[in-house]
């Protein structure tokens, strides 16, 4: 149906709104809706992975299943490829990281193809084997649903950016059946920051989807029964924790460069068969890492460490190889991160929220195995298991009460909550020391576009250096005499004029102010040149800096403006100091209509 012929048919339900239900209801109402769609969203990604898992495996004999799980990501990876190219226009745009990008430049408008194209990407992707979580392509789906609701019923911006946050909040609340974490995913992942009026809508929606999924999907990922925790074991904690916060820092930085390197490849065929074969062939040395991995991590949670060997070459020697389980354990925790990068270099879909908690559940076990094998100090293993997922969530994804929240929920350990707190604050803290942004933000850092705590310098953030550029300055040329130099100053509104070259690089500046006493001397006009009346501005700003570093530049010169160079060092024009504040203001408006 054509999206004008929609808008007319709810007009009259739009003014029946305004007349009869005040803006709190209606909000809360959306946020039940909202809740209602990205659970049932979340319980048919789930429920259909799992039954496809079933299908595709059920006709393989035991003896080859190896094989097979190395040979599955490749077709899934193709499928989400093929779907790609053939209904997307070949972008895809995979992650939390594209949702704060349209929160923070592009009025939390997400594109309707989100509604869609996430879950059918990660289907393929998981459904296959890919490495990776499903986690943020529901959330990602949430966020889209809430957009395009708050669009399609003509909601203010404010309004739609909470719609948004309800949206993520209630995919992860239905994934994991955890509501309060969904909310705190929401406010510290994706929304940064958040008003207290808007607190209810969130919790309202993120609890919608957990009874929603709680109606439709059965149990929850993880089952951890526990009553009590040992105090001496504190130490072993803080331990815990320093290892999963450098472990952190390895998965951000291996990510990063891996990212890289796949940009810089060429051929989608050409990712896809390159991308997939890495990832069968560490499938196939170390079979945990197929697919999300959350059955491993029940297993370690219910005492069955050996099943890590399961299906693999490594199953002919049977479980009584305790230094087997814990070398496949370890390379699990070391090329996790590997193998979900190889899965969306390829052309896959997922999120790393997955493979962070698979990545702690392993260390978590390891570490404690290694303890207990010492005799230094007999710990709880599944305690160690549970903590080593929230001090890796809270390390990567930068979301500590997010952590602490989900592993207490998912897992039914709120026994634990002590030393949740414990090792998920530490490793945050030494985390964000070596890593100050998380796996989301880092790559829009370096873009200037970044969600901050403070208001202010969120509000700085979402302005872009480009739209504010001054380009009617007159520009001279070195050889210029003074005598034309005085004819451009008769036509000009500015008192700054940039000194070019002839390829357009930025020699100089001769302001009005600075050549006055010059004006006045008629010998000169015609052996004075401007060369040598142009000085060098007092500071350079260049197109991808951000906001905050140019209005600090303009602060520690007392500039009022400073010229603007590209990438390759060609002058664009002069950033204003007035036309950041200006542009402050607009956005401010904007966020209060």
């Amino acid at each position: 149906m054509p999206k004008s012929r929609l808008h007319r048919l709810l007009r009259p339900l739009l003014l029946w709104r305004v007349r009869h239900i005040n803006d709190r209801l209606y909000l809360i109402i959306l946020s039940i809706l909202v809740g209602i769609l990205a659970g049932l969203a979340a319980v048919v990604l789930k429920n259909s992975i799992h039954f496809s898992q079933h299908l595709i495996f059920e006709w393989v004999p035991e003896q080859y299943v190896v094989f097979a799980r190395s040979l599955y990501p490749i077709i899934g990876i193709s499928l989400s490829v093929l779907f790609t190219r053939w209904f997307l226009g070949g972008t895809l745009s995979r992650g939390i990281t594209p949702i704060i990008y349209n929160i923070s430049r592009q009025g939390s408008i997400i594109p309707r193809s989100k509604l869609y194209s996430q879950m059918v990407t990660a289907f393929f992707t998981v459904t296959f084997g890919g490495s990776a979580g499903t986690e943020a392509p529901i959330s990602v789906t949430g966020a889209a649903i809430g957009s395009n609701m708050a669009r399609l019923l003509h909601i203010g911006r404010r309004e739609r950016r909470l719609l948004v946050g309800c949206g993520a909040a209630a995919g992860v609340a239905a994934i994991f059946n955890s509501p309060i974490a969904g909310v705190l995913f929401a406010v510290e992942a994706i929304l940064s920051e958040l008003s207290a009026p808007f607190f209810i809508p969130l919790l309202i929606s993120s609890a919608t989807a957990t009874v929603v999924s709680k109606a439709l999907y059965a149990g929850q990922p993880f089952v951890l029964i526990t009553t009590s925790w040992p105090v001496e074991a504190i130490p072993y904690y803080l331990m815990l924790a320093l290892f999963t916060a450098l472990l952190s820092v390895y998965m951000i930085r291996v990510y990063f460069m891996a990212d890289k390197f796949w940009e810089k490849q060429t051929g989608t065929f050409r990712k896809v068969l390159m991308g997939g074969t890495l990832l069968g062939i560490l499938v196939f040395i170390f079979p945990p890492l197929y697919g999300e991995g959350y059955e491993m991590v029940q297993f370690l949670l219910n005492g069955h460490p050996e099943r890590i060997i399961d299906g693999s070459l490594f199953s002919v020697y049977g479980d009584q190889s305790v230094w087997l389980i814990l070398a496949v354990a370890i390379g699990s925790v070391l090329f996790k991160v590997f193998a979900t990068t190889f899965t969306f270099g390829a052309g896959g879909n997922g999120g790393m929220f997955g493979s962070s908690l698979f990545v702690g559940a392993m260390a978590g076990f390891v570490y404690a195995r290694f303890l207990n094998m010492s005799g230094v100090h007999p710990v709880p293993e599944v305690h160690f298991i549970a903590l080593g997922m929230a001090g890796m969530l809270a390390g990567v994804v930068h979301a500590p009460l997010s952590a602490i929240f989900l592993i207490a929920e998912i897992t039914g350990g709120y026994a634990l909550f002590v030393p949740l707190m414990v090792v998920t604050s530490c490793s945050y803290l030494v985390a964000k020391y070596f890593e100050p942004y998380s796996v989301y933000t880092r790559k829009l850092v370096k873009q200037g576009v970044v969600m901050h705590q403070d208001r202010d310098r969120g509000l700085l953030s979402q302005l872009d250096l480009r739209a504010l550029l001054q380009t009617d300055f007159i520009p001279v040329h070195p050889d210029d005499t003074l005598g034309e130099l005085v004819n451009v100053f008769r036509h000009a509104t500015r008192n700054i004029f940039p000194v070019l070259d002839k390829d357009n690089h930025l020699l100089g500046v001769v302001s009005l102010d600075s050549v006055r006493d010059a004006l006045f001397d008629d010998e000169h006009y015609t052996t004075t040149h401007v060369h040598e009346l142009m000085r060098d501005p007092a500071a350079i700003i260049h197109a991808s800096d951000s906001i905050l570093d140019t209005l600090h530049l303009l602060e520690d010169h007392d500039a009022y403006a400073l010229p603007v160079l590209s990438s390759e060092g060609r002058y664009m024009g002069f950033i204003l100091r007035a036309s950041i504040l200006a542009g402050y203001r607009r956005q401010l408006l904007r966020e209060v209509d």
